[in-house]
C-alpha cells in the first residue's frame, strides 16, 4: 500500500472539523431511533389503535407547558449558538454564552418549588457547568465549539 492510501492516516479539513463528532452522534441517534421504532413501534401502534393508551391509564397527565417549553428552548438554543458563535469565531463563546441562559431557563422551567435556595443553585450550576465544559473542551483539548 502506498503512504497516501494508508488505513492509519486520518486527514480532517480544519474548516470542517467541527462537523466530525456531530455527524457521528447524528448517525448513532438515527440508528438508535430506527431500532426503537422497530422494537417498540408495532406494540405502540397496536395500543394506539385500541385506544388503551391515554393519560388516565398511565397515571400522569402530560405536562404540556414543560414539554413545549423544552422544545422551544432547545430550538432557540441551537439556532442562537451559531449566530453568537459567529460574533466570536473559533473561541467557543457561542456555546458558552448560549448554554448559560439555556441551562438557567430549562432548570427554572422544571423546578417544582421555586425558592431563593433553588434559584441560587440553578444560577450557579448554569454558570459553572458550561464554563467548565467550555474550558475543558475548547481550551484544554482545543476542540472547536460553535
Amino acid at each position: 500500500m502506498a503512504d497516501g492510501n494508508s488505513l492509519f492516516k486520518v486527514s480532517i479539513d480544519f474548516s470542517q472539523s467541527h462537523l466530525f463528532f456531530p455527524n457521528i452522534i447524528h448517525w448513532i441517534l438515527l440508528i438508535l431511533a430506527v431500532l426503537i421504532a422497530l422494537t417498540s413501534g408495532p406494540k405502540l401502534l397496536r395500543q394506539m389503535r385500541e385506544k388503551k393508551k391515554d393519560d388516565k391509564q398511565t397515571g400522569a397527565p402530560t405536562d404540556w407547558v414543560r414539554l413545549l417549553g423544552t422544545l422551544v428552548l432547545t430550538i432557540i438554543y441551537f439556532s442562537l449558538m451559531e449566530t453568537v458563535g459567529d460574533l466570536f469565531p473559533n473561541t467557543g463563546f457561542g456555546f458558552l454564552f448560549t448554554s448559560i441562559p439555556f441551562m438557567f431557563l430549562l432548570s427554572v422551567l422544571f423546578v417544582h418549588q421555586p425558592g431563593r435556595r433553588e434559584f441560587v443553585t440553578i444560577t450557579l450550576s448554569s454558570i459553572i457547568s458550561p464554563a467548565v465544559a467550555w474550558y475543558v473542551l475548547a481550551q484544554m483539548f482545543n476542540i472547536t465549539l460553535p
